[in-house]
This record gives C-alpha cells, structure tokens and sequence, in this order.
C-alpha cells in the first residue's frame, strides 16, 4: 500500500473528528469572546486545543495498546457501581453536547436566515437522518460529505480572515495569559467547548 493510499485511509477518521472543532457552541463561544474582548483570550483556544489534543493521543494510544476503547476500558478495570455512575454520568454529558449543538444550529439558522427556532431544530434533526440515510452507502461517502463540509468551513474561514486582517502584534500579546473577572466565564466556556 502506497503512502498516499495509508495517508487517506488515515485521514477520513481524522475529517470527521475534525467536525467536532467547528460546531456551533464553538462559534458561539468564539464570537462571544473576540467580540467582547478582542484577541485577549487567545492562549485559552490555545491552551484548550493542546489539551484536547493530548487527550485525544492518549486514547488513541490506549486503544493501540489495548484494543478497547476507553469505555470498554473502565468497564473493566472499575467495580461496577463506579462504572455505571461513570456511564451516566457520560450519557448526560452526551445529552447536554447534542442539546447545544442542535440549539446552536437552530439559533444559526435564525440569525441567518429568520427561519424560526422550531423549524431550525426540526430541519437539524432531518440533517441527522441524511448523515444516515448516507451511512448506508459506506463509511467512504460520509468521509467525503464530511469532507466537502470542512473544505467549505475552511475556504469560507481562509476569506473572512483576508477580509478581517487581523494585527499581528495584537495576536501574539493574545497568546500571553491574563485573566479578568469579566474574562474568566467566557475563558470557560472556551475550555469546555474543546
């Protein structure tokens, strides 16, 4: 197998991750933060991603040694009560991440495009069934659409940054730390959306 071949066999997984860095709470978040306070809570999107991405080598890597996934993991080394408050425990935090993402998407529509919250959530929950509907034809077709979603963010995002040209010097004084007490709920809100 070519390296070319190895390095798209690998990268669809990635893609698809990837989606879960540009969902709406994110963007709320991220226009919050630099609307009110500028590039002064940079090193917390900084910060957050390294995190994120630490976290994310470590699973992978128990996975690689291992072979389970960290779910089957604590299931096996936990005592069952621990491991059914650690189940609970993720389900509502699945439930409280989704309910987000749809709100955001609905709210999104709204500003955008005046469709009301209703129809925005019941237009997100039809953008599900057709991630589905797609599943059915193969992982390799939701790597794609996926793909084409991201290319478009990505374009849409490298031409907003043109459009916006942001100062330099004012970026790299947003890498150095500094809280206020304004700051720290929106610095928050960063760190839990990664």
């Amino acid at each position: 197998m070519g390296f070319a071949k190895r390095l798209f066999a690998f990268a669809g997984p990635a893609y698809l991750v990837s989606v879960g860095y540009m969902d709406p709470g994110n963007w709320a978040t991220d226009l919050e933060g630099g609307a009110r306070f500028g590039y002064q809570l940079l090193w917390v999107i900084v910060m957050s991603n390294m995190m994120a991405i630490l976290l994310q080598t470590l699973s992978a890597r128990l996975g690689i040694v291992t072979g389970r996934d960290l779910a089957q993991a604590c299931r096996e080394e936990y005592p069952k009560p621990i491991g059914l408050i650690l189940w609970v425990m993720c389900e509502i935090a699945i439930a409280a991440c989704d309910l987000a993402e749809v709100l955001g998407t609905a709210i999104g529509l709204n500003l955008l495009f005046q469709i009301p919250l209703l129809y925005g959530v019941v237009i997100t929950g039809l953008d599900t069934i057709l991630i589905l509907v797609i599943q059915r034809y193969g992982i390799r077709k939701i790597e794609a659409f996926i793909l084409m979603l991201v290319s478009t963010m990505g374009v849409c995002f490298g031409v907003e940054l043109l459009l916006s040209k942001p100062d330099i010097a004012e970026i790299a004084t947003g890498l150095v730390p500094r809280l206020s007490s304004e700051s720290l709920y929106v610095a928050i809100a960063f760190s839990a959306q990664r």
